[in-house]
């Protein structure tokens, strides 16, 4: 069972990998979703700190048993009849303590930017799924790229062994001459060498996607999905970066990171504010065990900083980042409509060339054909048989060439948009 299971090299047959396999394998491994949920981790920790520190009480419990004497001399009890030191004598004191803040403005504040910290710290990582999932599409689509080019050149190999064999026949029967068959030769290995590269490439793209989505490159892998060109329709620009300042949790974050610094000047000038809080013990004291009695203490308590320098370094501070993040914030957002438009252009152009491409490569195929017959009736040698087989492989190459860039153009589109792994059907092809 285990030979069998998908991702180990021993397997037989090659596991056909799905687009949406290769994103979810990629999430559940790729190290940077791991170390943003670690982070995520981390500020969820700092938090529950903050809460406890601002609402919850603090118990303790102390027992002790002392044998001691004191110098009563030293506490300023003197005098005739009065020794100077008694004891030995010994206590015990068995006591549980309390502390309850009341009124803790900057303990409070401080939780709220823990609270807005957390928040930032998951939307760095959706942040990082949605990149990735990015990257793990980009991956995918390089392979499907380099298997189309690797038929490409398997299909012109195979006209290339056609067009020599039919040189050779020509040749056999007197009507082409050896340099004919020559040119086919070299034709053909042309086109093999071509082959062999693009194998190579495919094999090797491969490898890079086995290895972010976290199965072993030995692993022998098929692409299930080939490059296919499906054309979609998309809102206006104004409509996405709208949408996209609403959902990017890179943009997000920065605006939740700026409550958070925000949360933590109020922190700061809450340093000067009175701080109320309610403490006792309860327990038993004696000088024996057997003679311990009941005594509690309860007191309330107030705190008044009434001079701190450190603040106002710490105010200083924090304008600081919140300037530097206000001008994160409107780059960002710059960015993103710069990333929409940018993508919405090479949506348009791309599937423009591809139209081209399209003509340009049933142009090329009925140029061979053409030549074919020609070459095969005597009317001309085949010089312009490899030519024109020269330019059905310049045609393919566009075509794989601007089908890749619209999928491409599509996945950046999706990011740039916002809301990647929510709307993943967009990289999957689906409506």
């Amino acid at each position: 069972m285990l030979l069998g299971a998908p991702g180990f090299a021993q397997q037989s047959e090659p596991y056909r990998l799905t687009l949406r396999d290769a994103i979810q394998k990629g999430l559940a491994a790729n190290l940077s979703v791991l170390a943003a949920n670690a982070r995520l981790e981390e500020a969820s920790g700092t938090r529950t700190r903050r809460h406890s520190a601002a609402f919850l009480p603090r118990v303790r419990s102390e027992s002790y048993a002392n044998f001691q004497n004191r110098n009563l001399k030293a506490f300023g009890i003197a005098g005739p009849g009065i020794p100077t030191i008694v004891g030995p004598f010994s206590n015990y004191d068995f006591r549980v303590a309390l502390y309850q803040n009341l009124i803790d403005l900057q303990s409070y504040r401080s939780y709220k930017a823990s609270e807005a910290g957390v928040e930032a710290r998951k939307l760095d990582y959706q942040d990082a799924r949605d990149l990735i999932i990015r990257t793990i599409a980009g991956l995918y689509l390089e392979a499907q790229s380099a298997a189309s080019r690797a038929a490409a050149a398997q299909s012109r190999v195979n006209d290339s062994q056609a067009f020599y064999q039919l040189a050779q026949s020509k040749h056999d029967a007197g009507t082409a001459t050896g340099v004919d068959v020559f040119r086919s030769q070299v034709q053909l290995a042309n086109d093999q060498q071509v082959l062999l590269a693009a194998q190579n490439q495919t094999k090797q793209a491969l490898l890079a996607l086995a290895r972010n989505i976290g199965i072993s490159p030995a692993t022998p892998l098929e692409l299930a999905e080939p490059l296919r060109f499906q054309p979609r329709s998309h809102p206006a620009a104004e409509e996405i970066v709208g949408n996209a300042l609403q959902s990017r949790p890179d943009y997000l974050s920065l605006v939740t990171q700026r409550h958070q610094l925000v949360e933590l000047e109020r922190a700061s000038r809450a340093r000067y504010y009175p701080k109320l809080g309610l403490s006792g013990n309860y327990g038993g004291l004696g000088r024996s065990i057997g003679g311990v009695e009941q005594t509690y203490l309860v007191q309330g308590q107030m705190d008044i900083t009434l001079f701190d320098r450190d603040r106002t370094g710490e105010a200083v501070e924090l304008a600081a980042r919140i300037k530097a993040i206000d001008a994160q914030i409107d780059d960002m957002r710059r960015g993103i409509e710069q990333d929409v438009r940018a993508a919405l252009l090479n949506l348009e152009s791309t599937a423009d060339q591809i139209a081209v491409a399209e003509k340009g490569q049933d142009l090329a195929q009925r140029e061979l054909k053409l030549t074919e017959i020609r070459f095969r009736n005597g009317v001309t040698n085949n010089v312009e048989v490899t030519t024109a087989q020269d330019e059905v492989a310049r045609a393919q190459e566009n075509y794989i060439l601007a089908v890749s860039n619209y999928v491409d153009a599509t996945f950046a589109l999706a990011r740039a948009a916002g809301g990647t792994e929510q709307n993943i059907d967009q990289y999957l092809g689906n409506p």
